[in-house]
């Protein structure tokens, strides 16, 4: 059995915050705000993971209201992610997914994110696409308030 999820995960742009977009810390003057280290592309696949499982959503698995999530980074919570999608029974078929930055440019960086998160989720480089875009100046995107990821993921059922 086949099944789809599909996630978006927007956080506000700050001074004083690393940017860590697929684990990978990016030389920039704002990061993103949030609870944990904000990876608003880790957050998408983790959520279109767990939709696709029908599990609910990030919130429910790794509340912000619960200090052991603090600062944590987004790479446990996509490990423990594979973990419960692992004891589900399923195993990934396929990743494709969506920054949605004005700057700084994340060419430069999307091997490392390919490779981070084909390394948590144990699947090949080939089942794990990111792609970035700029929004050109318009929205909270293109006046750099914030970021805007999303993940598509297919799953199947293994067990």
């Amino acid at each position: 059995m086949l099944r789809i999820g599909q996630s978006s995960d927007i956080h506000r742009l700050v001074e004083d915050r690393p940017l860590i977009l697929g684990g990978v810390h990016i030389p920039s003057d704002k990061g993103l705000l949030g609870h944990s280290d904000a990876d608003a592309l880790l957050h998408a696949i983790i959520e279109a993971i767990i939709g696709a499982m029908g599990e609910g959503d990030i919130g429910k698995h790794f509340p912000d209201t619960d200090e052991r999530y603090k600062g944590i980074s987004s790479m446990v919570l996509l490990e423990k992610c594979y973990e419960l999608m692992i004891s589900k029974g399923y195993s990934i078929c396929n990743i494709d997914s969506l920054i949605k930055i004005e700057a700084p440019k994340m060419a430069p960086h999307i091997m490392k994110m390919r490779e981070n998160i084909a390394s948590v989720l144990h699947i090949s480089l080939e089942q794990i696409n990111v792609k970035a875009t700029r929004g050109e100046g318009l929205g909270f995107v293109g006046r750099r308030e914030g970021v805007e990821a999303q993940a598509v993921v297919l799953l199947e059922k293994v067990l």
